[in-house]
């Protein structure tokens, strides 16, 4: 027997914020991105990259997994799957902001969704892979298409937000969509989920790995602290290109001097 909400609605209350947060966050700095040119691009993608791939998505499947459970048998995480998973993340959404901000239109943002929502579904199970537990799991075609095509249009449509709006109320609504979308994607996965249970052993050991607790603290301070950087370095930097925008003054000019050759009367 499956519990996909162990706790109630609180884990996905939580995990639809902390994703909500992640796109706010992430979503400015793509957009900073668009306006920027060079190294400074390249550091605004890789910031929102990190934003979007860590906290909107990676952290949202992990916390909603903590209201996952399964009857008669503990529940492991292999530590180097569950952190490939996220740099997995983070790295197909670099690569989608990557495609949309240095040639931005139509083909670009359609390409990037098409990468960023399939590094999103690969995410998603790696990190069911990393479970470990006394039962095998199996996946319904079906909610694996599903979830699939959620994520690619997610990531579209996120992809579109970081290339087209301006403002923070505007990408503020975008971030509501994009953690909407995110979590549907997920759960809509959970839904298709199925295990069988192995044979029992009354003296069976739990699986090997590290439990959810363990990660739940890491996660929660580093995530915290990786978008509070953020956020001052986005109320902090200028915008790139204000300064090409305001009005250039010319300088004052000095008196001339006074004529060497003085005319004679």
């Amino acid at each position: 027997m499956i519990e996909h909400f162990a706790y109630g609605w609180t884990t996905p209350a939580i995990a639809y914020a902390v994703s909500f947060v992640g796109s706010l966050v992430g979503l400015q700095a793509a957009a900073r991105a668009r306006r920027a040119a060079g190294g400074s691009r390249l550091a605004w993608v890789l910031l929102g990259a990190v934003c979007l791939g860590a906290a909107a998505i990676w952290a949202m499947h992990f916390i909603a997994m903590m209201g996952f459970s399964v009857h008669a048998t503990a529940l492991r995480y292999n530590v180097v799957l569950t952190v490939l998973s996220g740099v997995v993340a983070i790295a197909v959404v670099a690569v989608g902001l990557l495609l949309t901000v240095v040639r931005p239109g139509w083909t670009s943002v359609l390409s990037g969704g098409a990468v960023m929502g399939g590094g999103v579904v690969a995410m998603h199970y790696m990190g069911m892979a990393a479970v470990q537990m006394h039962a095998e799991t199996a996946y319904d075609p079906l909610h694996v298409a599903a979830s699939a095509a959620i994520a690619v249009a997610a990531s579209t449509v996120a992809l579109l937000f970081a290339t087209r709006l301006e403002g923070t109320w505007a990408l503020a609504g975008a971030a509501l969509v994009m953690a909407a979308a995110v979590s549907a994607m997920h759960y809509t996965a959970m839904l298709g989920t199925s295990v069988h249970h192995l044979p029992e052993d009354p003296f069976a050991e739990p699986p090997a790995g590290a439990t959810m607790m363990d990660f739940f603290l890491p996660m929660f301070v580093g995530l915290g602290l990786l978008l509070m950087i953020v956020s001052l370095i986005l109320m902090l930097s200028p915008r790139d290109g204000a300064a090409d925008r305001a009005p250039h003054r010319r300088p004052a000019l000095s008196p001339a001097p006074d004529s060497v050759f003085t005319k004679r009367t």
